[in-house]
């Protein structure tokens, strides 16, 4: 494959995963990814024999990789709460910067029928299973068991992609923000509870009250 072709290729998987978060599935179309993406009209079915199925499929593998290379670096971190605090506020910048527009391109395939294309909803749900997977890892290297480990990952992952949507539609942080806190809260203290973690320290007793006057 020349050079030129793989860049037109590239081109395109990125504009269709860029349209899957402002518009949706069904309004992903060819002629609209190549008005985004600038590629030439006869390359399409060069790259992508299987049309703009196989194109919304790679789109959403492509976006499902962005985000697992961020849950991944984020298991080296020495801190799982502040890895996962960063996870959210990424979500949260994006919106903002896109004016509330950009959601996630994995929720765009997800929640339409695809009667016509119902591996799209597969390869969707892969994607989500990927992110749990990774984020559960990240909870049992850090000392939790596996089963909450497992209950964190699927949690985290609804709560953050519920509140995107739920932001879009009030164009407001604060839906995200409510889940961020949330989240960072209920991590404190299931790291705080995992077995063999040293205990919180007891609070301080309170002042005896002095004689009245």
């Amino acid at each position: 494959m020349s050079p030129r072709r793989s860049e037109s290729r590239d081109r395109m998987i990125l504009s269709a995963a860029a349209l899957l978060r402002e518009y949706g599935a069904s309004a992903t179309s060819i002629d609209r990814v190549l008005a985004h993406s600038g590629a030439p009209r006869g390359s399409v079915y060069h790259h992508f024999p299987s049309g703009r199925t196989q194109l919304i499929d790679e789109a959403v593998a492509l976006a499902g990789d962005f985000v697992a290379g961020l849950i991944d670096s984020a298991m080296q971190a020495d801190d799982p709460v502040e890895a996962v605090d960063a996870f959210v506020v990424l979500w949260r910048d994006r919106l903002v910067e896109s004016g509330y527009r950009a959601g996630c391109p994995i929720v765009a395939v997800a929640v339409e029928t695809n009667d016509d294309a119902p591996q799209l909803a597969r390869s969707a749900a892969a994607v989500f299973a990927r992110w749990q997977k990774a984020l559960a890892a990240l909870f049992l290297r850090h000392g939790l068991t596996e089963e909450r480990s497992r209950r964190l990952g699927a949690f985290i992952i609804a709560a953050v992609e519920g509140a995107v949507i739920m932001s879009r539609a009030e164009q407001s942080t604060a839906p995200i923000e409510a889940a961020a806190a949330e989240i960072h809260d209920l991590l404190r203290y299931a790291l705080r509870d995992r077995p063999g973690a040293e205990p919180a320290p007891a609070p301080a007793p309170e002042p005896e009250p002095g004689p009245r006057p």
